[in-house]
């Protein structure tokens, strides 16, 4: 699976994609991930300020990011696309783009399920400010076809902690990179309470235990202590 995040703020993003499972999973090529920033689509020397934001048509409050360096962006991702020869088991090599928008549908566990299936390059436009002139996600619309999506109830600063989001979210459910499908909690019984060692904690004079259940190996009583949790 490929990931190409389209952003201004690469270096926001590589500290989380380079560490634990995300890096392992870069390192052992189950993934791979690029960046695109619509800066170096932009005409100026080099060193020099490239502008990438405007002010809104019909007024209001903020900047509004251009079209044209978004295009740019995506398009050289887009000719990164997977050749035919390396494409997974699930089919033949296809890309999508994943627009970030807070009145979309949900970004959930289903829908990666269906972009692992589906596709294996994955472009997800990180947008700032305003947001991007419209006219962008139209043209991009002609190249490949456009998912859109919100990730949680929130309006965030920018794209980036969505599509964080989503490529952990992804990459956890390719198979090997969590060494084992059962570790994927949400394709068996899990609990959002766990435990650990040591059984008996002290702080402030109060002992917290861990549950007797936990420790009896009944697999079954186990099971219906965590679906009441």
């Amino acid at each position: 699976m490929k990931f190409s995040l389209i952003t201004l703020f690469p270096e926001a993003c590589d500290a989380y994609l380079n560490a634990s499972i995300l890096g392992r999973a870069q390192k052992e090529k189950k993934i791979s991930i690029n960046y695109q920033n619509p800066r170096d689509f932009v005409a100026g020397a080099e060193g020099s300020y490239k502008k990438v934001d405007d002010k809104p048509y019909g007024g209001g409050p903020g900047m509004v990011m251009q079209a044209i360096p978004i295009i740019k962006a995506v398009q050289k991702a887009l000719r990164k696309v997977t050749p035919r020869r390396e494409v997974s088991p699930y089919g033949s090599a296809k890309p999508v783009i994943i627009w970030f928008s807070p009145s979309a549908k949900q970004f959930t566990n289903k829908e990666a399920d269906t972009l692992i299936k589906k596709y294996t390059d994955i472009v997800l436009v990180c947008g700032r400010y305003e947001g991007i002139d419209e006219r962008a996600k139209k043209i991009l619309k002609t190249l490949a076809p456009i998912k859109e999506f919100a990730v949680g109830e929130a309006v965030y600063t920018g794209g980036e902690v969505p599509a964080l989001a989503i490529v952990d979210a992804i990459t956890r459910r390719i198979p090997d990179v969590l060494g084992k499908d059962a570790s994927v909690e949400e394709r068996r019984i899990a609990s959002s309470a766990v435990y650990t060692r040591p059984e008996t904690i002290l702080f402030k004079d109060k002992k917290y235990k861990v549950p007797k259940v936990l420790q009896t190996g009944h697999h079954a009583n186990i099971d219906k202590w965590r679906l009441k949790k």
